[in-house]
């Protein structure tokens, strides 16, 4: 895209250049013609008033002629009386000018085509390093256009990236560009949107299978207190719906365990060091302006199962916010348990106020420091996409722990 940007740009600038370019050479070439011809006739005109002056005493000396032109130039003085004279070097050119004197004598003045043509030359060579240094500035404009556009179109584009991958966190950065700055603002509504539909799926989800269970649970006690009845005929039927209880249970449990399975659809093998490495190496810039030290102890051959992009935003979610809203030293670490990859966050700030441990991953709760209050639930969102979970393990100091799954658990 760039280089297409690139090309279109110094195309048309070439284009500008050279079509004003070549005519202005071409009038500058005929312009050093028309003054090399202009200033034969002022010579020859000089000579003519000079022989005429000259022709009643017959006083023409020919070095005298000589002089009045530039050196290099011919004079030829036809007289009256049959005689010519000369003055000059002999030499072929279109170059000459000629002027009648009284009693039928000319005057004819010439100028060797060379001086002409160098004179064309060093005009039409500034005219091409015109042309040259136009068209190098039109280049270096036509990459700067290109970059500026197509920097901020790559980021864009690295930002719907990121969207499709499942990060819904919403981005600051804006380009300068109104268009591009709309497109912005539009998918940071959309990752917005996305998340509440999200969120509210898997509350939904959670609010009805839980509410399904409880009552599932109290039918079957009740079934079961009725089959301790000693009418052998309600014992049967009251076994019946117990059996179809359970049915439903089964169907209950495989239609959360479809539910969980869409979510987590595109999920593949991540080295789970490598991700946290590339988190860290991100943020270096920001690491080193705070002052701030981050410390990775992430083992290689960790491989836990997520979807493109999603465990790396969560991650990089727990590092800003200690990074943000906590002090010393970061440490991200990571280890396997039996059917996960545990990711830890933690740094040696004040850690979580008591009262903000029940709501920490509620969408807009903040702590006194500010914030938007949606990092730690797009975080938590992230990481159960993939069949995961969050979890604030200790408030003080920080602790904060994902559960990834493992690629072949036992």
């Amino acid at each position: 895209m760039r280089r297409r940007l690139l090309l279109s740009s110094f195309g048309v600038a070439a284009v500008a250049v050279l079509a004003l370019g070549l005519p202005l050479l071409f009038v500058t070439l005929r312009l050093v013609d028309d003054v090399a011809r202009s200033d034969l006739l002022r010579e020859v005109q000089t000579v003519a008033v000079y022989v005429e002056d000259r022709l009643d005493t017959g006083d023409l000396a020919t070095d005298r002629l000589g002089r009045l032109v530039p050196a290099g130039h011919r004079v030829r003085v036809d007289l009256p009386d049959g005689r010519v004279l000369t003055a000059g070097p002999g030499f072929d050119t279109p170059y000459t000018a000629s002027a009648p004197v009284r009693d039928g004598g000319r005057v004819s003045v010439a100028r060797p085509p060379g001086d002409v043509r160098s004179r064309q030359l060093r005009a039409g060579a500034a005219i091409v390093l015109a042309v040259l240094a136009s068209m190098a500035v039109a280049g270096a404009v036509a990459l700067l256009s290109a970059r500026r556009l197509s920097v901020p179109l790559l980021a864009v584009a690295d930002r719907a990236a990121r969207l499709g991958a499942g990060d819904f966190r919403p981005s600051a950065e804006r380009h300068g560009i109104e268009e591009l700055d709309r497109v912005s603002d539009v998918l940071d509504t959309s990752a917005r949107a996305i998340a509440a539909v999200l969120r509210r799926e898997r509350d939904l989800a959670s609010d009805v299978s839980h509410q399904i269970r409880t009552r599932l649970t109290a039918l079957r006690m009740r079934l079961e207190e009725i089959a301790l009845s000693d009418d052998q005929a309600v014992r049967r039927e009251a076994e019946a719906a117990l059996e179809q209880t359970e049915r439903l249970a089964g169907v209950i449990d495989e239609l959360l365990a479809q539910a969980r399975r869409a979510r987590s659809e595109g999920a593949s093998p991540v080295d789970v060091g490598r991700e946290v490495g590339l988190v860290v190496d991100e943020r270096e810039p920001a690491i080193r302006r705070l002052g701030r030290e981050v410390v990775v102890d992430a083992p290689a051959g960790l491989v836990a199962l997520a979807g493109p992009g999603r465990l790396h935003q969560a991650v990089g979610v727990l590092v800003d916010n200690a990074l943000e809203h906590g002090a010393g030293t970061v440490t991200v670490s990571a280890r396997r348990s039996v059917r996960h990859v545990l990711v830890e966050v933690t740094d040696e700030g004040g850690g979580v106020a008591p009262e903000l441990v029940p709501r920490l991953f509620e969408r807009g709760v903040t702590g006194p420091d500010g914030g938007t209050g949606i990092g730690l639930a797009l975080a938590r969102a992230l990481v159960e996409a993939d069949g995961g979970r969050l979890e604030l393990r200790q408030p003080r100091p920080p602790i904060f722990v994902a559960f990834v799954p493992l690629v072949d658990p036992p």
